[in-house]
C-alpha cells in the first residue's frame, strides 16, 4: 500500500490559485511588532490581512488590545487585522468567507515563544486551509544583541530561525557602529545557512514585502536555489557548502541530483522517510525534476508527517533543472538519506528494464547519477 506521499503524487493537480501567507516569527523582544508596525505604515498593502496569533497583542495599535478571538478591524492602510487566542484555522476559514471577499495575501505574526511548526502544519493537514492557502515564506527576526544567548538558551528561537526563509537581523543600530558579533553570525548560519541573511535594519520593510509578494508554488519549488545552499561557518549564503553544522540537534542540507528521477522511486524514498523519521522534519521544500515529466518540475513542501499536494509547476523557474531539495531535520543523516534515494532509483532501473538488456554502467557500479 502506497505511502502518504505517494498517494498526493497520484491526486490530480489542482491549479486553484490561492491566498499566499507570510508569517513573521522571532523570540520575545527581537523587533517583530516593530517590523510590523512599519510595515503597516505602507500605503500599498490595501487587502491584506494580519493576524496577530497570541492573545492580547497590544505592539501592532492601541485600538486592538481589546481584541476578541472572532474580532476584525479594518485599519487605516486598507489591511485587515484580527487576534486568535491559538485557533488559527478558525481565523483562516472566517477570513476566506468574509461577504466583502477574501484578502489578497496574509501575514501572521507569532507569538515570541510560538514553535512556528504547528502554523506551517495548518497549510498542510487541513483540507479547507489547504485549499484556499499557500505558505509565500517565513521571515525570523534575530536580536543583534541578544540573539547569540538567545538561540543557546531556547530550542523554541532555535526552531524560529531553522525554518526560515528570510532572517532580519534587528537592533544593528546599538552596536554603536560595530559589525554584528561573529558568534551571533555563526549561530545563524549553522542552524540556518541557506535563507538570506538581512543586516540592516532599513530595508527590513522592503524586504518582508517581498518575501509576501512571493508566488507561493515559487517559493516551495525554491526558485531561489543558490541561496539555499547551506554555508558552514564563515561563508555568506549561496557559497559552496557542506551540510550545515548542528545546533541544538538541527542542521539543514540540500539533497541535489542532476539527472532526472523516477516518480515511483522518488515517490517510494519519500513515503519511507516520512514514515521512518517524519517527526524530526521540521520542513521541507524543494523542486524535483521527474523523468516521466522533464518540461513540468514538481514543486514540493512539507513539514514532519504532513506534505501539501505536490505542485506541477508549468516549466521551470531557471536554466537550472537539478532537483534541489532543502532539509531542515533534527537529527537526520544527509549522507544517509542520499545514498537511500540511490538505492531506489537503481532498484527502480533494474525493475524497469526490458528483459535481456544490459544494464548500464551506472546502474553495474552503482554510481549515483
Amino acid at each position: 500500500m502506497s505511502g502518504h506521499f505517494s498517494a498526493l503524487l497520484a491526486l490530480p493537480d489542482d491549479a486553484r490559485p490561492r491566498i499566499p501567507v507570510t508569517v513573521l516569527t522571532g523570540f520575545l523582544g527581537s523587533g517583530k511588532t516593530s517590523l510590523l508596525n512599519r510595515l503597516l505604515a505602507l500605503p500599498d498593502l490595501e487587502g491584506t490581512a494580519i493576524i496577530v496569533n497570541e492573545f492580547g497583542a497590544t505592539g501592532i495599535d492601541q485600538a486592538l488590545v481589546s481584541f476578541a478571538s472572532e474580532d476584525t478591524v479594518l485599519l487605516a492602510n486598507g489591511c485587515l487585522c484580527c487576534s486568535v487566542r491559538g485557533d488559527l484555522v478558525g481565523a483562516l476559514q472566517r477570513l476566506a468567507q468574509r461577504a466583502e471577499g477574501a484578502p489578497r495575501r496574509v501575514l501572521i505574526e507569532t507569538s515570541g515563544l510560538a514553535d512556528p511548526g504547528p502554523i506551517l502544519r495548518s497549510f498542510l493537514g487541513e483540507p479547507t486551509v489547504r485549499a484556499r492557502y499557500a505558505l509565500a515564506g517565513v521571515a525570523c527576526t534575530v536580536d543583534a544583541l541578544l540573539g547569540e544567548a538567545t538561540l543557546r538558551g531556547y530550542p523554541e528561537a532555535q526552531r524560529q530561525l531553522a525554518v526560515a526563509d528570510l532572517v532580519l537581523l534587528t537592533k544593528t543600530d546599538l552596536l554603536a557602529g560595530a559589525p554584528p558579533p561573529a558568534d551571533l553570525l555563526d549561530a545563524i548560519r549553522s542552524l540556518n545557512g541557506q535563507a538570506p541573511l538581512a543586516r540592516e535594519p532599513v530595508g527590513h520593510v522592503q524586504r518582508l514585502q517581498q518575501l509576501m509578494c512571493t508566488e507561493p508554488q515559487a517559493l516551495e519549488a525554491g526558485a531561489q536555489a543558490p541561496a539555499y545552499r547551506p554555508a558552514l561557518p564563515g561563508q555568506e549564503a549561496g557559497e559552496s557548502g557542506g551540510q550545515g553544522v548542528h545546533r541544538g540537534g538541527i542542521s539543514s542540507f540540500v539533497l541535489e541530483r542532476e539527472q532526472p528521477l523516477p516518480t515511483a522511486a522518488f515517490g517510494e524514498w519519500m513515503d519511507m522517510v516520512m514514515a521512518l523519521r517524519g517527526d524530526d522534519l521540521l520542513r521541507v521544500k524543494g523542486i524535483v525534476h521527474l523523468l516521466e515529466s522533464p518540461q513540468q518540475p514538481l514543486a514540493i513542501h512539507g513539514a514532519q508527517h504532513l506534505f501539501a499536494p505536490p505542485q506541477r509547476l508549468p516549466a521551470w523557474p531557471g536554466e537550472d533543472r537539478r532537483t534541489r531539495i532543502v532539509f531542515i531535520t533534527r537529527g537526520l543523516d544527509a549522507q544517509a538519506l542520499d545514498e537511500t534515494l540511490s538505492v531506489l532509483v537503481r532498484r527502480h532501473g533494474r525493475r524497469a528494464m526490458p528483459a535481456g538488456a544490459a544494464p548500464s554502467i551506472s546502474q553495474k557500479t552503482g554510481d549515483r547519477p
